[in-house]
């Protein structure tokens, strides 16, 4: 550790500019790491609030949610517990004067059961009639306000925002909870609609119907709409820049070594062993990483106060520590090529060179 530091003060321009290369790496996973969180967050925000760990779909709706609609006579012999119910699901834009228009998912509920019940609101109150409607805080950003009455696409009638709920989004669209009964109104073509879902809190929850078909809430997630694609984008790019930074610090690392390679050679000739060497290379290098993760978490936590909420980032502490776990065990990899050099060096052939 000594002689790591000493090196280090004294070289300071020099590992300055490895400690800012690693800061730059460092802060970019952090970030490309929380745009992951909160993508993948906004796809599934209303699902997480709701508990769920079954959903029941129409079996020829490829486990779509916006494509199944299920019947009254298909949902006859459902027995509902206290942890079960229905939803109605429809993708709409809604539009009021001077507000922009908003991509929306309306989500119709039974106010007798569970998701209705279990909304938490920001401000205002649930709704109590079939026109009025509880709406995600992204509507609040965006100018719309208590009392004030929207429409939906070309479907007749208005409709009044009456509360704001927090974290209601789906398939990264802010949702716009309803009535099962605006919900029915708004499947025009046929009468006999029920829901669009049966969801349960329960994991035994099963399909009573041979039409209908049952999934637990996690294959019903990965199968949002470009989700997993998603998440594997973010993964990938996250792991290569792992990858990245694992070659650049080695490749700094030989470098330097390859430098000191005589001085290395002086003291191996003085006696002293080379596994003091190894361990100050591998000092030297945890501090470097660890001074460029210190700095990085700092940028990040600046950005997570100045990043406009309009942005879809997600800091969660352990998976960031997760991350900086992985970036200090990349960085002591990197180490193990230098360490073999000062391993082999032959000082009376170095010195006599």
């Amino acid at each position: 550790m000594f002689l790591a530091l000493k090196e280090i003060k004294r070289e300071k321009l020099r590992y300055g500019l490895i400690i800012s290369m690693i800061v730059l790496i460092a802060y970019l996973i952090f970030v490309l790491t929380s745009l992951a969180l909160g993508l993948a967050q906004e796809n599934t925000q209303v699902i997480d609030s709701w508990h769920i760990k079954r959903i029941v779909l129409d079996k020829d709706s490829d486990i779509n949610l916006s494509q199944s609609l299920i019947t009254k006579k298909e949902l006859s012999t459902f027995k509902l517990s206290r942890k079960d119910a229905y939803i109605g699901q429809a993708s709409i834009v809604v539009k009021s004067k001077g507000n922009k228009k908003e991509s929306a998912q309306f989500i119709g509920l039974d106010k007798h059961q569970f998701i209705f019940k279990n909304i938490k609101l920001l401000s205002g109150r649930k709704a109590a009639s079939n026109r009025e409607i509880v709406v995600d805080e992204q509507f609040k950003d965006d100018g719309y306000r208590l009392g004030e009455k929207v429409s939906f696409n070309s479907f007749s009638g208005k409709y009044q925002i009456v509360g704001f709920t927090k974290g209601a989004k789906l398939s990264v669209a802010p949702v716009v909870y309803g009535t099962l009964s605006a919900w029915k109104k708004m499947q025009s073509s046929r009468s006999d609609f029920k829901a669009s879902a049966v969801v349960s809190q329960s994991s035994n929850f099963k399909a009573a119907n041979s039409q209908l078909k049952s999934y637990s809430s996690g294959k019903f997630i990965n199968q949002l709409p470009g989700y997993s694609a998603q998440n594997s984008t973010f993964t990938f790019m996250i792991a290569f820049l792992m990858i990245i930074s694992l070659i650049v610090i080695a490749v700094f690392l030989y470098i330097l070594t390859i430098q000191k390679i005589k001085n290395y050679a002086v003291l191996r000739a003085q006696g002293i062993p080379a596994k003091i060497l190894v361990i100050a290379t591998i000092c030297q290098s945890a501090i470097l990483v660890v001074s460029g993760l210190i700095i990085a978490a700092l940028l990040t936590i600046l950005t997570a106060v100045f990043i406009p909420t309009a942005v879809p980032m997600s800091f969660n502490l352990p998976i960031l520590l997760s991350v900086a776990v992985g970036l200090i065990i990349t960085g002591l990899i990197g180490t193990l090529i230098p360490a073999r050099i000062i391993v082999r060096i032959n000082p009376i052939s170095v010195i006599g060179e």
